[in-house]
């Protein structure tokens, strides 16, 4: 279980309980044990220092890892499934927002349905009424332009075998949406509805800037949207610019204007000056993602990595080999 964190020192506790009563579960349920890999995304706060002192006593198998400095959340969420080990894997959240329980219920489907992907589908959340606006019309967004097999509530955790999980590190991009890439595997998937719950501790770390990159990275990522409604401005502009010609020639050789109209003049190099600064953006955006994507440089880096043996004070310091994490 890949657990990213970034601020959320107040849920340590309740982490460290809630995942034991999951992992005893899983352990009679399944007849296998659960690991679960905490990833701290350079927090400011004392995350990583809680942690470190709670899971040596935990009753479950664990590594801690910790980035050099914030990478965000997709990077968090590489790391920890390239540090995991197991023949499932799944992500959940640190602010708990997204039962525990879920990693059960994703791990049955895995299991006794053979299913390749499961990914958890909010049918409720309790958020504050401007969070759900922005995240429906986001979602919305997604679904209509980017990706039409997202569902409408969105995804942020999921679950996978070892061959997905396999396929994602393989896909070394460095400004991408993981959900998207989820979902382009294809592979056997399957829907888990929960009802998100209402967080309890402190200010979500997912900033209106963070959000706005997410957007971006989604759609330069997944869909050439932004460079078919160039072209579409574009043939809409030049079909004006027709118009126009033809109506100041008929008005210049009706004699009814002795020249352009200095009014015309502007508003034509106006217009197409600004389609040409636009379309300049959308391609600049594409060609530096390509570029960024030619770097080949590790996603995140791990400035220190713990294992933990469940229910005992052995400790072992581990010597991170992976390159791109």
């Amino acid at each position: 279980m890949i657990v990213p964190v970034y601020r959320n020192a107040e849920y340590v506790p309740q982490l460290i309980a809630e995942f034991s009563g999951i992992s005893a579960i899983a352990a009679e349920r399944f007849q296998m044990p659960m690991e679960f890999v905490f990833v701290v995304d350079g927090s400011p706060d004392d995350s990583f220092e809680l942690l470190k002192a709670a899971l040596p006593q935990a009753p479950f198998r664990s590594q801690l890892l910790l980035h050099a400095r914030n990478f965000g959340a997709f990077a968090a969420v590489r790391t920890g499934l390239r540090a995991a080990q197991g023949d499932y894997f799944a992500v959940i959240n640190a602010d708990l927002q997204e039962p525990p329980e879920l990693l059960l219920r994703f791990l049955d489907r895995l299991v006794n349905d053979d299913m390749d992907i499961a990914v958890g589908v909010r049918e409720g959340r309790h958020d504050p009424g401007l969070s759900r606006l922005a995240a429906t019309m986001f979602w919305a967004f997604y679904r209509r332009f980017i990706m039409r097999d997202i569902p409408r509530g969105g995804v942020d955790v999921f679950g996978c075998n070892r061959r997905i999980r396999d396929e994602l590190m393989m896909l070394e991009e460095a400004n991408s949406s993981l959900v998207g890439l989820v979902y382009w595997l294809g592979f056997r998937r399957c829907e888990v509805p929960f009802e998100r719950r209402a967080r309890v501790h402190g200010k979500s770390g997912w900033t209106l800037s963070k959000k706005i990159n997410y957007f971006l990275d989604s759609v330069f990522a997944f869909t050439d949207l932004p460079i078919r409604m160039f072209t579409i401005m574009g043939a809409l502009g030049f079909a004006f610019a027709g118009c126009l010609a033809i109506f100041v020639i008929v008005m210049r050789l009706s004699g009814q204007i002795e020249a352009a109209g200095y009014t015309t003049t502007i508003l034509v190099i106006t217009f197409f000056g600004a389609l040409n600064t636009l379309g300049l953006g959308f391609l600049g955006s594409y060609a530096w993602r390509s570029y960024e994507n030619t770097k080949k440089r590790p996603l995140a880096l791990v400035r220190t990595a713990r294992s933990f043996d469940g229910g005992s004070d052995t400790t072992s310091d581990l010597l991170y080999s992976g390159r791109r994490p």
